[in-house]
């Protein structure tokens, strides 16, 4: 470990973009303290800690903005749900974005152009609900004689804070080591443990009783995280070999082809994004309802939707769940891969080329992703439950989220480190 750790400083370009990661998280740490101008964040801050699951889920992916009421206190959810908008729409519901789907990187540049623009308009609605429905949630001491105007600033404000947080993102992805997205959200988790670990050690589960019993319950909850911890790891690694058989064939005066290869399926190949994009769909309709927070149809929303009710634990399972589907089948198509592997003389021992193999891929990839789904939904709400059965505070229940993401990014960052090593024939952190 020791001897790759002093192999990624050996490498110029790879200690560059790891520094320059490092920086742009030093930015974004900065830009989370930074108040939105005409926000009382005192009284936001005090009232806050009593909020439901779903802001305290919000604030712990944006690194504490949303408590302090920063520029990034809307954190970078919208673009995310921007994203999945416009995935949806390129599956042939939308032409011209599902013509861009198919033209590789020039589509890629003019459907993430599209998807900036969404993000903006997104940002915009978002930003007028949090500050009205903040307002009449904690009254008028946070923003004192609000008017129209006072409610502009604020949404141009916390959209510029989303758009600028777009665009670092972008640039880590660009310049620095992985996905930049995911690693702004890592980074928000990150720096929110500290205070969950307060939070825990403060709680009522720990504090009361005695002092031996206070230890047993400690170490049973250490115990619980390593044990999620090792299984969120395993399921993230496991894979499922297909076998596939290329036939020989002679192009000039060349032979090509005629060696025996895999195709390795994940149990768990959409990582932690169905995560992500169902945690961010899940805030959405109460969002919405924060302008008609007086209604009880809002106040219903509001109540049913946090991630502690059946209700909201119920969608929340079924959209990880539908999430994994979608997602690990726009990044894996079997038709496409049966097609690929047809062209080039490859075929799975046993099934025809063609649509057999697109069938036979189809259906081991379904129940691969099932089991990965099913693990990712019973992974994310674990905590929920054993913290409502424990008694530890609302702010600490979502701490399988958390840990689905954090490993999920680490181990992907992980990998492109190692194939930076690899290809510049160092040792890796896999590679012995």
């Amino acid at each position: 470990m020791f001897k790759t750790m002093k192999n990624i400083w050996h490498v110029k370009d790879l200690r560059t973009r790891i520094l320059f990661t490092l920086f742009v998280f030093i930015i974004y740490r900065i830009g989370t303290f930074v108040p939105v101008p005409g926000v009382n964040k005192e009284v936001f801050k005090q009232t806050n800690t009593a909020g439901s699951d779903l802001l305290g889920l919000l604030n712990t992916f944006s690194g504490g903005a949303l408590q302090n009421f920063s520029i990034f206190a809307i954190g970078i959810f919208p673009y995310i749900t921007a994203s999945i908008i416009i995935q949806l729409l390129s599956m042939d519901v939308i032409p011209k974005l599902a013509e861009w789907a198919k033209q590789g990187e020039h589509g890629k540049r003019k459907t993430a152009q599209v998807t900036r623009y969404a993000t903006v308009g997104l940002a915009i609605i978002q930003a007028f609900a949090t500050s009205i429905g903040f307002n009449r949630l904690y009254g008028t001491e946070m923003v004192p004689n609000a008017t129209f105007g006072d409610y502009m600033l604020i949404a141009i404000v916390l959209t510029a804070g989303t758009s600028f947080l777009m665009w670092l993102g972008e640039q880590i992805t660009e310049k620095g080591i992985g996905n930049g997205i995911s690693l702004i959200i890592f980074a928000g988790i990150v720096a929110s443990i500290p205070t969950h670990i307060q939070n825990i050690a403060m709680s009522d589960f720990i504090v009361s009783g005695q002092t031996f019993m206070n230890i047993v319950k400690t170490i049973a909850i250490i115990i619980v995280l390593v044990l999620i911890v090792i299984g969120v790891i395993y399921i993230q690694q496991a894979i499922r070999k297909i076998p596939v058989q290329y036939a020989k064939r002679v192009v000039g005066n060349k032979m090509y082809g005629g060696q025996n290869t895999h195709i390795p399926l994940k149990i768990n190949a959409a990582g932690v994004i169905p995560v992500i994009f169902a945690s961010s769909l899940l805030q959405f309709p109460v969002v919405i309802a924060s302008f008609w927070s007086t209604h009880g149809w809002a106040q219903w929303i509001s109540s049913n939707m946090n991630i502690d009710r059946p209700l909201g634990i119920v969608l929340y399972v079924v959209m990880i769940i539908g999430f994994t589907f979608f997602y690990t089948f726009v990044q894996m198509n079997p038709q496409q891969m049966a097609d690929n592997m047809k062209k080039n003389g490859g075929y799975i021992p046993g099934i025809r080329p063609g649509k057999t193999t697109a069938t036979y891929l189809t259906r081991v990839l379904s129940r691969l992703t099932m089991t990965g789904a099913l693990f990712l939904a019973f992974i994310s709400v674990l905590p929920v439950i054993l913290g409502a059965l424990a008694g530890l505070p609302r702010t600490v229940q979502i701490g399988g989220t958390s840990i689905l993401i954090v490993i999920g990014v680490a181990l992907d960052t992980m990998k492109t480190i190692e194939g930076q090593l690899i290809k510049r024939h160092y040792k890796g952190f896999i590679n012995k």
